[in-house]
C-alpha cells in the first residue's frame, strides 16, 4: 500500500544537489528517441521505488514484457532502501553519470527533476491518441508537466478524502459526514467526538512540518478561493490561506479536538485503534483499516460556500535521456504498456491503489477492488474534486517545509496564522524558480 507523501529533511539536501546539475544538459530540441528501432538489442534500467511486496509484481510485469519483447531487457531494482531515499540517489546518479532510464518520483519532485537537464521531453509523445492520456486525472497530468514539458507518466493517482469511524460517531449520537459537510459542520462534530476522559480525539493532523503536514492546507487554501503561487511569488498567505489555516487552529487549540502528531506515523494507527473519529486521508489508508476490522465509511472534504475541492498526490514514472534514441523509445514503449489500463490493473488495483484511467472502471479488477475495499469507490469518484494540482516548479520542497513548520507552528498555539503564513512566505520567496 502506497503511504502517504512525504518530505524528510533529506529532501531539501536533495533539492539543492539537484540544482547544481541543471543547466548540465543542454535543450536542442531534438527528440530523445528520435531514430528509435523498436528491433535494437536494449537494456533497461528500472528504480521502481517500491515495497517488498509491491517489488515482486514490478519484477512480474518486467518479465512479462520481456517475453512480449525479448530483445528488451529490463534490470529492476527498488533504487533506493526507501521512496524517500530516491532524489538523493537521482542528484547522485546525475552527477556521476549512473542514473536509470525510468524512475518512480514523488510527483513535488517534478520541478527540480525537470529542471536538471536529464529528464525526456514527452510532451508530443502523450498527444498521440493510442496513450489516451486524457484517461487519467488532469491534476495527475499536470504533475507530469515541467517548466511545460511532460518529463513523466502518471505512476499513482490519489486525492484526500474524510475517513471516519462509525462506532465512535454512533456512541456520542453524531450522525456521519456526509459530501455536503462544511467544514463548521466537520468542526462541530470534532468536537462532540472528543472525549478526554477516553483520551478520544475529534480528529487529527500531522504537524511534523513535512509534506504530509504541508498538502493537508491546499485544499482549504483553494476552497477559499487562494492560490499557492502567483507566477513564482507564494501567495499562500493571502486572506485565503489565512482563513484556511485558522479554521485548523480553531480545532488544535480553541476546541482542543485534534490529535497532533509530531511523526506522520501515529494518527493512522491511533485511528485504527479506535483512539480518533475522523482522519483526512488517503486510498492507502484502507488496507490497515480494513485489516482493524473497523465499521468505517468514506465522504468527501467539507467544503466553503459548496466547493469540496480535494488534493491529488500522483507520483510518477520519470524517464531520462541518455542520449540513446533506442534506450529512449523502449523506455517509453515500455512505461506505455505498464500504464495501459490493462497491465495498470494488474499493477496498481494488485497492490490496492486506485486505477490510473477512467477506462478502468468497467474491469473486473476494479470491482474486485472496490468489493475487497469499501470506500474505494468514493475515493475514485473523488478525482473529480481534484481540480487544482501543486505547482511543478523548481524549490516547490524548500516552499512546502516552510509552510510545513508554519502550520506546525499554529496548530502548537505558538504563532497567529497570519504572522506564520507571512513568515513562511518571506522565506520561500527566493526559493521557487522558473
Amino acid at each position: 500500500m502506497t503511504k502517504p507523501l512525504r518530505l524528510l529533511a533529506g529532501g531539501v539536501g536533495a533539492a539543492l544537489l539537484l540544482s547544481a546539475c541543471m543547466g548540465g544538459t543542454s535543450d536542442d530540441g531534438k527528440d530523445s528517441a528520435a531514430g528509435y528501432d523498436p528491433a535494437a538489442t536494449v537494456e533497461l534500467t528500472w528504480w521502481t521505488g517500491q515495497t517488498e511486496e509491491a517489488e515482486k509484481v514490478a519484477e512480474g510485469l518486467a518479465a512479462e514484457y520481456h517475453s512480449a519483447h525479448p530483445n528488451v531487457t529490463i534490470k529492476t531494482s527498488p533504487g533506493a532502501p526507501t521512496t524517500d531515499d530516491l532524489l538523493t540517489k537521482l542528484s547522485a546518479g546525475f552527477a556521476g553519470g549512473s542514473y536509470p532510464d525510468i524512475s518512480y518520483a514523488y510527483g513535488n519532485w517534478a520541478g527540480d527533476l525537470g529542471a536538471s537537464g536529464k529528464t525526456q521531453d514527452l510532451t508530443s509523445y502523450v498527444q498521440d491518441p493510442s496513450f489516451a492520456w486524457t484517461e487519467m486525472p488532469e491534476a495527475a497530468r499536470t504533475v507530469a508537466t515541467a517548466n511545460g514539458k511532460v518529463i513523466g507518466v502518471p505512476a499513482l493517482v490519489d486525492n484526500l478524502a474524510v475517513v471516519y469511524n462509525k462506532a465512535i460517531f454512533d456512541k456520542a449520537g453524531v450522525g456521519y459526514p456526509t459530501d455536503d459537510w462544511t467544514w463548521e459542520d466537520f468542526r462541530a462534530a470534532a468536537k462532540k467526538l472528543t472525549d478526554p476522559a477516553t483520551k478520544t480525539y475529534g480528529t487529527a493532523y500531522s504537524v511534523s512540518g513535512s509534506e504530509d503536514t504541508t498538502w493537508h492546507l491546499w485544499p482549504l487554501l483553494w476552497q477559499n478561493g487562494g492560490k499557492i503561487l502567483d507566477g513564482t511569488k507564494p501567495v499562500f498567505n493571502s486572506d485565503a490561506g489565512v482563513a484556511a489555516l485558522e479554521t485548523l487552529r480553531q480545532m488544535a487549540v480553541d476546541d482542543k479536538s485534534m490529535y497532533l502528531d509530531q511523526t506522520d506515523e501515529k494518527y493512522h494507527p491511533l485511528f485504527n485503534s479506535g483512539r480518533v473519529a475522523m482522519i483526512i486521508t488517503g486510498p492507502w489508508a484502507l488496507l490497515e483499516v480494513k485489516e482493524a476490522e473497523l465499521s468505517y465509511g468514506v465522504s468527501n472534504l467539507p467544503g466553503v460556500n459548496g466547493d469540496h475541492q480535494t488534493v491529488s498526490g500522483p507520483d510518477l514514472w520519470v524517464l531520462f535521456d541518455h542520449d540513446d534514441a533506442n534506450r529512449a523509445g523502449a523506455a517509453r514503449d515500455f512505461v506505455k504498456w505498464l500504464t495501459s489500463a490493462q497491465t495498470d490493473a494488474k499493477w496498481n488495483l494488485a497492490v490496492g491503489n486506485l486505477p490510473l484511467r477512467s477506462s478502468e472502471q468497467s474491469t473486473p479488477e476494479f470491482a474486485a477492488y472496490v468489493k475487497e475495499y469499501p470506500g474505494g469507490q468514493k475515493f475514485f469518484d473523488n478525482l473529480a474534486n481534484a481540480k487544482q494540482a501543486r505547482p511543478t516548479v523548481p524549490g516547490y520542497e524548500v516552499l512546502s517545509r516552510n509552510v510545513g513548520d508554519a502550520i506546525a507552528s499554529v496548530l502548537q498555539g505558538k504563532a497567529s496564522a497570519k504572522d506564520a503564513l507571512d513568515a513562511a512566505a518571506e522565506k520561500s520567496a527566493d526559493a521557487v524558480v522558473n
